[in-house]
C-alpha cells in the first residue's frame, strides 16, 4: 500500500454536509452518492471534535499510556499491563483526524477556522510524538507531493508545536467557527486552550537544558496571554448520548476488562484522598453511584488478578459510575492541570508567580471538579509546597507537584504516563508479572512493521537516533531523568 492512503487520504471521504454546533446534530444528512462531494469545513470539523475524546480515554495512546502509569490494569487478558511488546500503529492519527483538519486548513474558510484547525492538530501531534518520538510531522499531510514524509526528531516537533499554536493565537480575528461542538465558536476559549496546551508543552520539555529557554518563554507567554484558570473552561469533550455515548461508557458496555489499580487507590487512601470517591466505582453498570476503593493489584497475569476480582466483586472500576453515563464528557485539559503545571513553571523560576498559590489553587479545581468539596490544610500538609524554588528533581517539592500533577490529570493515561516518564512521581514498582526481558515499564511505543514495509529510510534514520534502536525502552527526547528506582 502505498504511503499516500495512510498519511493523507483515508480520511478524506468524510464529507459530511452539516454545519452543526451539536454533537447531536452530526450525521443527519443524506448525500447523493452520485453527486460531485466537496470537503464541507464545518462539518470536517465537528468530526474531528467528536472524536478527540479516545485521546484522553480509551484510545491506545491513553489506555496504555494509563496503564504504563498505574492508573488501570488489566482484569481479564493481561498484556499492556505486564509490558507485551507496544507496536502500535500512528497512521490513523494521519488519515484520520490530521488529514481531515489538514483539509480545513486547504479549504481555508476563514481565519478562525484554520486557525482551531491548526491547534487541533498540534494537540494531537503532542500525543503522537510524546508515544513514539520522532515522528513525521513537516513533511506530513502534504498530500501526493510527499508519500514517503520524513520523521522528524521531538525537538522539531515539540517546537513547531510552540510556534504553530503561537502563530495561532495571535491571529485570531472575528471570522465565526462553524462545526464547533466544543467550545461554541467562542475565539476567547479557544485561545485559554490553545495557551494551556502550549504552557502543558512546554512543562513537559523542561528537563532538557538545551531548550530551556525556549521553554520558559512559551510558558511564560502562554500564562501572560490567559490559560484555563477555572473548570467552566476546561477543555473537554461532552457527549449528548444515543449514537454518541461517552467513551468511558463505551469502556464497560458488555465488558469488564480494566480496573482502577491499587497504585492509585492505595496512593489516596493514605491520604485521605475524597477525590477517591469518583474515581472509583463498585460496579461497571451505568449511573451506578456506589464508590469503591479496592483496587486492583497492578501488573499480574491472568489467573492470579481473576483470582483477586472473584474474590473482590466490589473491585474500583474506572469513574463511578454516574460518571460512565452516555451523555458523560471526556477530560482533555483542566484548570487542575494548567494550574499545576504553573506552579511547575514557578518552581523552575521560570514565572514570577507564587509557587504554593499556583498549587493550592490547582489541587483547589481538581477537588472541585470531581465533586470534592474544598482540600482541608491537613490534606495540603501531606503533599507541602513552599515559594522556596527547588527544582531538584529527587526533592519534595518537585515530588509533591508531580504526584498531585499524576493524581489531578486521572484517568488521562497520557497525562499521567508523561508526568511519570519526565519526573519518575510518583514512584512506580513494575509490573510483577511483567512478560518484557528488562522487567521495565514502558517508555515508548515501538514502531509498527507496516512503517519498515512502506516508509523504511525514514523509519530506519529516526531509530538510529534512538539510544538503545526501537525499543519499548529507549527514551523520547524530553525523558532525561535519571533512574531513581532502576525504571
Amino acid at each position: 500500500m502505498k504511503k499516500i492512503y495512510l498519511y493523507t487520504l483515508a480520511g478524506a471521504f468524510t464529507f459530511l454536509g452539516a454545519g452543526c454546533n451539536k454533537l447531536k446534530d452530526f450525521g443527519d444528512v443524506n448525500n447523493n452518492p452520485a453527486a460531485t462531494v466537496t470537503p464541507i469545513p464545518s462539518a470536517l470539523l465537528s468530526n474531528v471534535e467528536a472524536s478527540l475524546g479516545g485521546y484522553g480515554s480509551t484510545g491506545t495512546e491513553a489506555i496504555s499510556g494509563g496503564q504504563y502509569a498505574q492508573y488501570f490494569t488489566e482484569t481479564q487478558y493481561s498484556g499492556t499491563s505486564l509490558y507485551n511488546l507496544p507496536q502500535n500503529g500512528f497512521t490513523g492519527n494521519y488519515a484520520g483526524n490530521l488529514n481531515n483538519l489538514q483539509l480545513v486548513i486547504n479549504q481555508n474558510p476563514n481565519k478562525n477556522m484554520v486557525n482551531v484547525a491548526k491547534i487541533l492538530q498540534q494537540y494531537i501531534f503532542w500525543i503522537v510524538t510524546d508515544s513514539w518520538g520522532d515522528v513525521p510531522y513537516s513533511e506530513a499531510l502534504k498530500g501526493s507531493s510527499n508519500i514517503l514524509p520524513k520523521y522528524d526528531t521531538q525537538e522539531t516537533i515539540y517546537k513547531g508545536i510552540l510556534t504553530t499554536l503561537t502563530d495561532a493565537i495571535n491571529s485570531f480575528d472575528s471570522s465565526p467557527i462553524s462545526g464547533d461542538i466544543i467550545y461554541g465558536g467562542d475565539v476567547a476559549s479557544w485561545k485559554r486552550m490553545a495557551n494551556s496546551l502550549k504552557l502543558l508543552v512546554a512543562v513537559q520539555m523542561s528537563n532538557v537544558t538545551a531548550s530551556s529557554s525556549v521553554a520558559s518563554a512559551a510558558a511564560s507567554e502562554a500564562i501572560t496571554s490567559g490559560v484555563i484558570t477555572t473548570n467552566d473552561q476546561n477543555f473537554k469533550l461532552q457527549f449528548p448520548g444515543g449514537n454518541y455515548k461517552s467513551s468511558w461508557w463505551n469502556l464497560y458496555n458488555g465488558r469488564k476488562d480494566f480496573a482502577e489499580a491499587k497504585t492509585l487507590t492505595d496512593i489516596t487512601a493514605s491520604t485521605s484522598d475524597p477525590r477517591q470517591a469518583a474515581f472509583g466505582g463498585e460496579s461497571e453498570v451505568v449511573g451506578n453511584v456506589n464508590t469503591s476503593s479496592i483496587g486492583v493489584p497492578y501488573g499480574l497475569a491472568r489467573l492470579t488478578v481473576t483470582a483477586f476480582t472473584d474474590a473482590n466483586p466490589k473491585w474500583a472500576r474506572i469513574l463511578r459510575g454516574d460518571y460512565r453515563l452516555e451523555n458523560g464528557y471526556v477530560m482533555l485539559i483542566s484548570a487542575a492541570e494548567t494550574w499545576l503545571a504553573r506552579a511547575e513553571a514557578a518552581n523552575l523560576g521560570w514565572i514570577s508567580e507564587s509557587i504554593s498559590a499556583n498549587y493550592k489553587s490547582g489541587v483547589t479545581a481538581s477537588f472541585d471538579q470531581w465533586g470534592a468539596g474544598t482540600p482541608s490544610t491537613a490534606y495540603l500538609n501531606q503533599f507541602p509546597v513552599t515559594d522556596t524554588k527547588d527544582a531538584d528533581i529527587t526533592h519534595a517539592q518537585v515530588k509533591n507537584i508531580s504526584t498531585q500533577r499524576w493524581i489531578s490529570s486521572y484517568p488521562d493515561g497520557h497525562m499521567g504516563w508523561n508526568i511519570w516518564r519526565k519526573t519518575g512521581w510518583p514512584s512506580l514498582t513494575p509490573a510483577p508479572d511483567a512478560t518484557n526481558s528488562s522487567k521495565k515499564i514502558v517508555r515508548r511505543f515501538v514502531y509498527a512493521t507496516s512503517e519498515y514495509n512502506t516508509n523504511g529510510a525514514n523509519v530506519n534514520a529516526a531509530v538510529a537516533r534512538l539510544s538503545g534502536g526501537d525499543s519499548q525502552d529507549s527514551r523520547v527526547w524530553w525523558d532525561t531523568r535519571k533512574d531513581k528506582d532502576n525504571n
